[in-house]
């Protein structure tokens, strides 16, 4: 389905969100900013602008993004090498649940609107802290549904009908924003989501929610010794 889309994927992005996804990642990164990382990975970089901004901002030593979907990974690569930082950020293809780096690799991890997709989520959670070294830090950027009774109507009307349409229409393909529907309501959000995230060993989890909680950022440390 990624593969399917990637040809317009950042177009949507830009498009459904009215860009106010842009400020959600830079949001997310500057979680980032006093830790310093040198080395971060970005899981389910897709077309890398997560990757891309990271370095942008934090001007680490070394970027390496995995995902599954080669059609996004093409499209990201083009869009690193364009900028040329080739030598800064390396596109892999990657399983998020078998991460194939070794115990405390990473100072940093970044996730964007990926965790949704994991088919099984705590064996996700448990490879990023594995690969992360002790004292690093997690950052999860995801959708969340709105808490505030005025907003859900035009929220569930958005999602249900417009964005499909507006999926069907830019990118040939309904169900995958019909898919994006789905799930953010199936995902377990706000609360439930950073108890997961102690259960898998996180510690000092925390979450804020962003512009009338469409987005949540979502941080953990891997604790040290």
């Amino acid at each position: 389905m990624f593969d399917q889309i990637a040809f317009r994927y950042d177009l949507m992005n830009r498009f459904l969100s009215g860009g106010i996804d842009i400020y959600w990642r830079r949001r997310a990164i500057k979680e980032l900013k006093d830790l310093k990382p040198q080395k971060i990975l970005d899981v389910a970089t897709g077309t890398a602008d997560v990757a891309i901004m990271t370095f942008k901002f934090l001007q680490p030593q070394q970027i390496i993004g995995i995902d599954i979907s080669e059609g996004m990974l093409k499209i990201g690569r083009e869009k690193v090498a364009k900028l040329l930082l080739n030598k800064q950020i390396e596109l892999q293809t990657g399983d998020a649940e078998a991460i194939n780096f070794e115990d405390s690799t990473f100072d940093a991890i970044t996730v964007a609107f990926g965790v949704r997709n994991f088919q099984n989520l705590e064996k996700g959670l448990g490879e990023m802290l594995r690969v992360l070294r002790p004292g690093g830090k997690l950052v999860v950027l995801e959708f969340s549904k709105p808490k505030k009774q005025w907003f859900k109507g035009l929220y569930n009307l958005y999602m249900k009908i417009i964005a499909p349409k507006a999926g069907q229409w830019l990118s040939k393909n309904k169900d995958a924003y019909q898919y994006l529907n789905n799930s953010v309501k199936a995902f377990p959000e706000g609360e439930t989501f950073l108890h997961i995230l102690q259960q898998t060993g996180f510690s000092q989890t925390t979450l804020k929610r962003l512009s009338l909680g469409i987005c949540t950022i979502y941080c953990g440390i891997k604790r040290k010794g």
